[in-house]
């Protein structure tokens, strides 16, 4: 069992991933079409090119760090350079020109694109390093608790108070002070994790000494992960349209100060509280049960919201709570059950980079295509973008794309999950002395 210390440290490093992984999705999008004047459809490219990136980077850098000699561990180094870099290149991100439009479109994609990259060489070793700190099943799932509970704060506080910021201080200055914000919260979660692991166990077997494409066959021919990650990454490019949509839904649907601010507390707060109850829930009937369960509560939750322009602002905030009931048992569930198929044999365990390397890409390329899907459906239903300075109208049926994007995508995509989500065989682990021979035995793949 590891010590509570080590399950805090380990669970600060989602303050990094949390605030990364939710601003850019909340307000790059919004930058780029109101503040920039970027037509809908190209700002949809220029926020997923970057992520795309990251999807062939992400087993790359997997392997690099299965393969590291580090005295500090193979992981943990990769935390606090990369997260570092990470943290001033987000500062960049939202400094850079506005006018002409071109010269503000290519300092965010490029900068974007060092983020994503630098993030990689993060998330990935912060991903590995629960599969190589502990054996125990439960274990694993005590340590996802803390890990999510900490990643909704850190979305809570980083997607709560960004559009508070840029609202206050106004587009020209309230984006740059995003920028800085979220930057300082990404150094402390990176600074956290490195100093609040150092006394952490970790497994060190011998990298598989197979070429890289080799690997990356076995990872992709694994069934169990497959169907694991086809659930988590459709669900991700779901969770990402939503998290596009929540800047225009407050502007276009509800229109009332901070009702941005209020979305996103509705989306994110619940996960303070239900996490530990979706732990217990794991605990005695099964993870993959909880996960199930959970993503209905998230998909329930965004077929509601279709009824967002006549619902009253009360129903619609009690919807999104819903969705925020669902979004904490779909984060916990996946990421307690990936260590337990990455380290469920001597031979998958030499891959434990790569695996979590080929998952964080899969998750990238959902979170990204999210907001590139909510353009597609914005530019569809004819939303008009506006320079700073500048506000235009919108019509009905671009309100009406506005809301569709925000609920019936997500909620069609939800459903399209539990199809790989029903199959995935990993209930067969289950708590016991023996939990990786089971799966082993039942699908191990070749």
């Amino acid at each position: 069992m590891l010590a509570p210390s080590v399950r805090r440290g380990y669970g600060v490093g989602s303050v990094a991933t949390g605030a990364f992984g939710t601003v850019p999705g909340l307000l790059l999008l919004p930058y780029l079409t109101d503040h920039i004047g970027i037509a809908a459809g190209l700002a949809g490219v220029i926020v997923f090119a970057p992520k795309a990136w990251d999807v062939i980077l992400n087993p790359i850098a997997g392997r690099i760090s299965d393969r590291s000699r580090h005295p500090d561990g193979r992981r943990r180094p990769f935390l606090v350079r990369a997260g570092l870099v990470l943290a001033v290149c987000f500062v960049v991100l939202f400094a850079g020109p506005t006018s002409p439009a071109w010269a503000g479109a290519a300092w965010v994609a490029l900068a974007y694109l060092a983020c994503a990259t630098a993030y990689a060489f993060f998330q990935v070793p912060y991903v590995a390093m629960p599969a190589e700190m502990t054996d125990d099943y439960d274990e694993r799932t005590r340590l996802m608790t803390w890990r999510v509970a900490i990643l909704a704060l850190a979305i809570l506080v980083s997607g709560g108070a960004s559009p508070a910021i840029r609202d206050v201080l106004g587009p020209e200055w309230g984006y740059r002070a995003v920028g800085v914000f979220v930057g300082l919260l990404i150094a402390v979660g990176a600074l956290g994790a490195w100093r609040g692991t150092r006394s952490a166990p970790a497994l060190r077997d011998t990298p598989a000494e197979v070429s890289f494409g080799d690997q990356l066959r076995v990872v992709r021919s694994d069934r169990p992960f497959r169907l694991l990650l086809t659930t988590f990454v459709i669900q991700a490019l779901a969770t990402g349209a939503m998290l596009a949509g929540v800047d225009y839904v407050s502007r276009w649907v509800i229109g009332t100060p901070l009702s941005a601010t209020l979305l996103f507390v509705c989306f994110v707060a619940p996960a303070l509280l239900v996490t530990p109850l979706w732990q217990r829930f794991g605990t005695r009937l099964g993870k993959q049960r909880g996960y199930l369960v959970a993503s209905l509560f998230l998909g329930g939750g965004a077929l509601v919201l279709v009824l967002a322009r006549s619902l009253p602002d009360g129903a619609t905030y009690a919807a999104v709570a819903l969705v925020g009931v669902g979004y904490a048992g779909a984060q916990m569930f996946p990421m307690a059950m990936l260590p337990d198929v990455a380290s469920r044999s001597a031979d998958t365990r030499t891959r434990i980079g790569l695996y979590t390397g080929v998952w964080t890409a899969g998750e990238t390329l959902g979170l990204a295509l999210g907001p590139g899907l909510y353009a597609a459906v914005l530019a569809l239903g004819g939303y008009v973008s506006s320079s700073a300075g500048s506000a235009s109208g919108q019509t009905d049926s671009a309100v009406t794309a506005i809301v569709v994007g925000f609920s019936l995508v997500p909620a069609v995509l939800v459903a399209l999950s539990l199809l790989a989500l029903r199959a995935y065989p990993g209930d067969a682990l289950g708590p016991g002395p023996h939990p990786r021979a089971s799966l082993e035995r039942k699908d191990a793949g070749p």
